[in-house]
């Protein structure tokens, strides 16, 4: 795969994102954003409080192909997962339902996967905050 190689799935991924929305009623938000190549990435999710499962995700992301796919799909992955199971969503899992990707868009892989760490963080801490 050359360098600006994109695989078939990760442009269908990049060209109708299924996961690209506002959450209604969401109870946990994450942002990040890789200042090297300028992409951004704002997470939001609806966690059950009773199942701790993520019942709705959805995100917008300011960046190449790449990103936007690797968004989609952590999306993808993490719906309907408890936030236990969402933690070990790896950047191996992005790039295999994708299909591959150019070695120098791996660190897209990762964005998704740490936005949805600090959603799931943010939610925590708002618990936490509300029993003490």
């Amino acid at each position: 795969m050359s360098d600006l190689t994109y695989t078939k799935e990760l442009m269908k991924h990049f060209k109708n994102p299924k996961y690209v929305k506002d959450v209604k009623n969401a109870n946990a938000v994450g942002e990040v954003g890789n200042i090297h190549c300028g992409d951004i990435m704002h997470l939001e999710l609806k966690i059950n409080e009773k199942t701790k499962k993520i019942e709705d995700i959805g995100f917008q992301t300011f960046g190449c192909p790449a990103a936007v796919a690797s968004s989609d799909v952590v999306c993808g992955l993490a719906k309907g997962k408890t936030l236990e199971q969402a933690k070990k969503i790896s950047k191996d899992d992005i790039v295999k339902e994708l299909g591959g990707m150019p070695p120098i868009k791996l660190h897209c892989s990762v964005l998704g996967i740490e936005a949805l760490h600090k959603a799931i963080d943010d939610y925590e801490k708002k618990k936490k905050r509300l029993i003490t």
